[in-house]
Order: C-alpha cells, then structure tokens, then sequence
C-alpha cells in the first residue's frame, strides 16, 4: 500500500518533487480508516469540525495505521484555539505552560488537542510571552499559533507530518512522510542541528522511533546527535525519567539500549553506569532485564520502573559498594550508603520518584537476604511485600552470569511446596524447622 501511495506522488522526467510539497492522497489510496479510530477520538474530530473548526487526527496515529499496526494513542491537531477547544468540552482541562495543550477525557483514554504551532522568528523579548529560548537554542516556551502547513513543518519527523482528515478521509502529507515511511527512514524536519538544539529530547525520540519501528536514522538527521547529546543535560529531570520509561518500557527497550549507547545518549540518563560500564562493570544484568522486560510486554504483561531502574543501575551500585568495602567499611552498612549515594546522584539526572526508589532500595537490599535461609528467615523473605521483585532479580543476575546458578531455582521449588515441603527444604539446608507463625500477607507480584 506504501508503495501504491507512492505512485500517487507526481514525478515529471528529472524534476525532483520539493522538500516540502503539500500532497493530499484520497481515501482510495492509503489504509487509514474512522474504523480503526477509537470511539472518543471520533467524537473530538467530529465535534470541532462540526463548530466551524479544522481538525485532523495527527502524527504517531496516522504514521502506525499506514504501517499497519494499531495506534495506542490518538492525537488530534486543530486550528482551534485552546481555550476554545476546552470551551467545547466540558470533560477537557488545560495543561502545560511550555505547551499549552488540552486533554479531553473519556474514562481512562485520553485524547491529546493541539492547536496548529505557528513559525514566527525566534524571539526573547521580555514583553512575548508565547515564545521564548534559551541561550542554548532550546525552545523554552511556544505558544504561537498558526496554519496546518506551518503546524506540520514545526514537528519533528517527516512521518509524523501526516495528517487524516475525517470530512473527506483524505491524508494529507506536508514532508514527504510517506516516502520516508516506504523508505523506512527517520528525518528531521529542518536544519538537524537547530531542530536539537530547539528540543534535545528530539534526539532520544529519533533513537526511540528508529527502534519501535526497526527504521534507519537518515544521515543527516544522525550526524549531529553524539555532539549534541550533552545538551539533554538541560532538560529537567522529571522529563527525562518519562523518556526513559517510553524507551524501556514499550517492547524495545533492548533496542534502544544499544542505540542509545552508539549515539552516547546514555550518559546524560544514567552516568554513573555510564562510568562504571567504561571503567569495565559488566553490563550483561542491564541486557538480560531488558530482554525479561521485552519478553514480558510482548506477552502483555506490565512492568515496573523500579525494577528497570534497579537494573540500570546496578553496575554503579557495585562500583561504589565494593569501594566502600575497600574504605573498611563493613557489607551490610557499605551496602545502605552505596544506595544512597548512587540514587542520590542519578535523581540529578532522571528523577526518581519515592513510590519507585523505595521498591528499588528493597530489591537490592534483599539480594543480601534470599541466601540467607536459615529458621524462619525464608519464611520471612518469602512474605515480603518485594519478594517477588527480588526473586525475579536474582534470576536475571543468574542468566546473566553474575552469580552461580542454583539460589534462584531453590527459591522457585520453595515457592511451589507447601508447608510441610518447604521445612523438609530447609532441614536439608541443615535448619531446624520453623515454629508456628503468624500468616502475614502475600508478597506483591512485579507483575
């Protein structure tokens, strides 16, 4: 179909089409269809056409239906205003300064509107407030609006420039996006360097998309990134721990991984394991988890970011866990003051928040507990609320090779016996059997 839409594309001898050619390919020529728009979606297209206003499904939406897979999310880009869209629905709120958005809720699926971005020249007067950069080029601010053609040359890739419009379900293509997408090619849209240099998030979505999608990063678009990937550590931490979860949480996170590290994107999120996978840490636990954690979501299975962050960080934690021990300090408090240097450190990069970094703090600790069997202590490390976590983390550390095999396949037959199993499993450890105890509540599953 990609290739038919190409065709659809005029081509005259020699004459190479424009960069930037505004074409418009009728609904007998692409796949994309209202049937595969959610419900919600189709209400807001419908309900902003139907007040006199333009509006599109837009992006990521339009880009994953013509390649035939089905889109998660279903954005929407109108020439509305958003303080006339959030006047139109009344299960809507405004949201961001940077960006001013609306979200219009339906339940728990959220649809994203925004308003056609204008191409008005940069500009730091103290008296605009609707666009502004830094000193650095990044955009700080953009609330300058304007038509969809100037909309479509302010985003960032060729293939999320296409635009279907459900009045005449046409899509429209102001970038060449569909070549690219027969190509299976990534490009910026723009000058590369001050398309970065506006938003370094760009560069970790370029290595994000180029692995969902198994796409090429164009030569241009790829040559500014290692120079430039210093300049993410400007973005504020908190976006950067979302990216990271969009990275590695999604069913290419090895990807990713691999990409980020070729492109030294890695560095601005995580430099302690940077450092530490450098100075010659093994970096085999991180691969092994994100392989676990593709596994997972492929089979639809959820997964926590504390786990990912546990693994990612892992080798900096040994790093400094084994230089405290060399100080003289003793395991176990070596071990608590690791943790907290190391999270301490990586929350100046990513934030982590307390809901994440307490769980990930009990994966780790509990790595000293589950050798630890003796009397009641299985008992015990069996019904902690992070049990589950930290078994499932022992076994990634035993595929990965860190440790001897043997721990991880005990817990897993302890799991499975009942009570009277489970203390003969003991005695052969040669542990008295336990005393009655108290039943408390079942561990939680990572799951």
């Amino acid at each position: 179909m990609l290739k038919k839409l190409l065709s659809f594309i005029p081509r005259s001898g020699k004459k190479k089409v424009p960069a930037y050619s505004r074409q418009v390919i009728p609904r007998e020529r692409h796949t994309v269809s209202r049937s595969i728009l959610s419900e919600p979606s189709k209400k807001v297209l419908n309900r902003l056409n139907n007040a006199g206003f333009e509006a599109y499904l837009v992006g990521g939406g339009v880009r994953d239906i013509l390649l035939g897979q089905r889109p998660k999310d279903f954005d929407i880009a109108t020439n509305a205003t958003p303080e006339e869209v959030h006047e139109l629905f009344r299960n809507s709120r405004l949201i961001g300064r940077r960006f001013r958005i609306v979200h219009v809720l339906f339940g728990r699926e959220v649809i994203e509107v925004t308003t056609f971005r204008g191409s008005a020249a940069d500009t730091n007067d103290e008296d605009d407030d609707d666009r502004k950069t830094s000193e650095h080029g990044l955009l700080l601010r953009d609330n300058v609006y304007g038509n969809q053609e100037e909309d479509a040359l302010r985003r960032d890739f060729t293939i999320n420039a296409l635009y279907y419009c459900v009045k005449d379900f046409t899509v429209v293509d102001f970038a060449n996006g569909i070549k690219d997408l027969e190509n299976r090619q990534l490009r910026l849209i723009g000058d590369p360097e001050t398309r970065y240099r506006e938003d370094p998030v760009r560069m970790l979505r370029a290595v994000r998309f180029a692995a969902k999608l198994d796409f090429e990063i164009e030569p241009a678009t790829e040559a500014p990134i290692t120079e430039l990937a210093p300049l993410l550590t400007h973005i504020p931490s908190a976006r950067l721990f979302e990216e990271v979860l969009k990275l590695f949480s999604a069913g290419y996170g090895e990807a990713s991984y691999y990409k980020l590290r070729e492109y030294d994107l890695l560095d601005a999120l995580f430099p302690d394991t940077v450092r530490a996978l450098d100075a010659g840490e093994p970096e085999a636990l991180i691969i092994q988890a994100l392989q676990n954690t593709d596994r997972r979501i492929q089979q639809g299975k959820s997964v926590t970011p504390y786990f990912l962050y546990a693994a990612m960080l892992w080798p900096a934690l040994q790093v400094e866990w084994r230089k405290r021990q060399d100080d003289g300090e003793s395991i176990q408090p070596a071990l608590h003051q690791a943790i907290a240097k190391v999270i301490g450190r990586q929350v100046q990069a990513t934030a982590i928040p307390k809901r994440f970094s307490g769980p990930m703090k009990e994966i780790w600790e509990m790595q000293m507990r589950l050798p630890r069997r003796q009397g009641k202590r299985a008992f015990v490390t069996l019904e902690h609320p992070r049990f589950r976590a930290a078994y499932d983390f022992l076994l990634v550390r035993e595929d990965a090779g860190e440790i001897e095999p043997g721990l991880g396949q005990w817990w897993t037959d302890f799991q499975e016996q009942d009570e009277r199993g489970q203390e003969k499993m003991l005695s052969e450890l040669g542990a008295e059997s336990p005393r009655k105890r108290k039943r408390r509540r079942k561990p939680e599953s990572r799951a």
